[in-house]
């Protein structure tokens, strides 16, 4: 029965390799199709299951996957690139925003794009970038120092290159006037607020599609923690801070807006001033300050954070673009920002042909924990008594996994959590409250996998217990904060969480424990089997049914970037991006690694 059953499974991988997707149609461009063997997208596909067709590498043979190639890109940093294959060429991003292009078979390089860049400071999230897209016939990358850059792609030559914003907008916080808090004693900054942008582009429909981050008006700082820099953040109350965070449509042939939606509408951003969550958490707001608060912070909005950090999930035939934005302005500290802080920490549909919001569902109302919904929403189908209801999905740094219908935005179920909760939406105080999800959430901006056969969702988790405090400041000349709320790491293990959510149920159906938070994304395949990596350097497949670990290799940096897959001359490849992450303390790299059966 066994063997029958191998031999369906293999002839239905068979025939979906041998289909074909429709990927993208640029303005003034044919219709292009690509055979399934290859990774066209962010997310392979406009739904960001992060799945691959492909089975040639399976849980019977994966033990002789080897080493085919490296490739060294001479740039040191966070490297979260997401390879795009397409036509036997691999294009990757560095850090600093490099593009390369790559012989798929070889790692040979065919070109390269060498940014350079506007100006050099302390950028919010640090020089990673998480990769290209593609149209017909350009290469697409957004930069750390707020741009789009549309490259040829045969020649890597510039064909347009537009500024998505203002990079000297705003006004960035300082860590000096703070070092006389006990806690952050001996700190170094690591980022600060201004804009910039890091997320892979989509393109759909002859748009490119790109956010902004850096908004959030919160401060990273790396503390010693007996020896080891750990990353804690801090919001800083005062008025007049922070920045608007948007995401904009471009014309793939032109580089013309074509249209921009804000995070933080102009009116109404107060919302409905909840006092728990819409699935019924209580927040502990205190709802009569906050309205005290609203007479003197009435422009909020135009400093509201919502930063887009997702690469977005596009349904096709309801014409929707699904991301998730950020925290508002200022992170963590409260004061100066009341209401619900509409629309930041939601998950949003927007219509692909204007920007026009069609429904969000915010999961933290005025959120001071920084809960950003960052992980990329993913799409797949449901059936809810006897019928298939469209529906989207998104692991949250809270710890749940939410489903929602794909039209209306209806919550048909959140998952267990992936991750234990404790005090989550706990108030700050002066001797710091124990919190988790912490710092990091439950799941950073990992993109998640989902294997359509299993109904599985695969999610890199986190577990890092925090301590939320609060302080009064006193005024100091240009430094008119009146207020702090910071995170720092509590002083007792941490580790990461592979875990498998049945879509169906909401259960967990499997996890595995690992050394450290996950952070970076993962895979998963028709050979039944899940991707991910570590920030210790490991980088391991697991049996898509069970999560037992069947191969491993063992890399020198943090493999801490989302694996992808893709077929070529006959042959599965399995490559990931190898070089860490300074804001995790995961060792740094500058490593493509490809792997295939020997």
């Amino acid at each position: 029965m066994k063997a029958f059953i191998d031999v369906i499974r293999r002839c239905r991988n068979q025939l979906a390799a041998a289909l074909f997707c429709l990927i993208a149609q640029p303005a003034g461009a044919a219709v292009i199709l690509t055979d399934s063997s290859d990774w066209p997208l962010y997310g392979r596909t406009f739904d960001n299951q992060r799945f691959s067709p492909l089975s040639q590498v399976n849980a019977g043979n994966v033990e002789r996957l080897r080493l085919a190639w490296r490739f060294n890109t001479g740039k040191f940093g966070s490297f979260q690139t997401s390879p795009i294959i397409r036509d036997g060429i691999m294009y990757v991003t560095t850090p600093y925003n490099d593009v390369i292009a790559l012989r798929a078979g070889t790692g040979k390089v065919l070109w390269r794009y060498r940014h350079d860049l506007a100006e050099d400071r302390s950028f919010c999230c640090g020089p990673a970038n998480r990769g290209p897209a593609l149209s017909a016939d350009k290469v697409f990358s957004v930069t750390i120092d707020a741009r789009l850059i549309a490259l040829d792609r045969k020649t890597g030559k510039v064909i347009w290159d537009t500024a998505i914003a203002d990079t000297d907008a705003g006004k960035a916080e300082q860590l000096e006037p703070l070092l006389g808090v006990d806690e952050l004693k001996g700190a170094r900054q690591s980022g600060q607020t201004g804009y910039t942008a890091n997320l892979a582009p989509q393109v759909f429909a002859g748009k490119v599609l790109v956010g902004i981050s850096g908004a959030g008006y919160g401060l990273h700082m790396d503390l010693d923690q007996d020896g080891e820099y750990v990353l804690s953040v801090g919001g800083l109350s005062g008025g007049g801070h922070g920045l608007r965070g948007f995401i904009v449509a471009y014309d793939t042939e032109t580089g013309e807006e074509i249209w921009r939606w804000y995070s933080t509408p102009e009116s109404g951003w107060q919302g409905e001033w909840r006092g728990e969550t819409r699935y019924g958490a209580p927040l502990n707001r205190d709802l009569r300050a906050e309205r005290r608060a609203n007479r003197t912070y009435a422009d909020t909005w135009r400093f509201g954070g919502g930063s887009i950090y997702t690469t977005p999930a596009v349904d096709p035939e309801l014409g929707l673009v699904y991301i998730g934005t950020g925290n508002p302005s200022p992170q963590m500290d409260d004061s100066t920002r009341p209401g619900d802080n509409l629309y930041t920490v939601s998950l949003v549909a927007l219509e692909a042909d204007t920007g026009k919001l069609r429904w969000h569902y915010q999961q933290v109302p005025h959120d001071r924990w920084g809960y950003d919904v960052a992980s990329p929403p993913v799409l797949f189908d449901l059936v809810e008594n006897g019928t298939t209801v469209k529906a989207v999905g998104q692991a949250s740094k809270l710890g749940w996994f939410f489903i929602h219908e794909r039209l209306t935005g209806r919550l048909i179920r959140r998952s267990e959590p992936f991750i234990s909760q404790e005090s989550l939406f706990a108030r700050p105080t002066e001797d710091g409250v124990r919190i988790v999800p912490g710092t990091l959430g439950a799941v950073s901006w990992s993109p998640v996998a989902y294997h359509p056969g299993l109904q599985q969702v695969y999610i890199p988790g986190i577990y890092q217990p925090s301590l939320f405090f609060s302080r009064k400041l006193e005024p100091q000349p240009g430094a008119p904060w009146q207020s702090l709320s910071f995170f720092k790491k509590a002083d007792e293990p941490d580790w990461g969480m592979l875990s498998a959510i049945d879509v169906v149920s909401g259960k967990v159906s499997w996890q595995q424990k690992v050394e450290r938070p996950m952070v970076g994304g993962a895979l998963a395949t028709a050979g039944d089997l899940v991707f991910a990596g570590e920030g210790n350097g490991r980088f391991v497949a697991y049996d898509a049914h069970s999560g037992t670990p069947l191969w491993e290799y063992m890399s020198e940096y943090g493999v801490n970037a989302p694996p992808v897959s893709y077929m070529h001359k006959g042959k599965q490849y399995i490559t990931v991006a190898v070089g860490g992450n300074s804001l995790f303390g995961y060792e740094v790299g500058d490593e493509i690694l490809t792997f295939s059966l020997e």
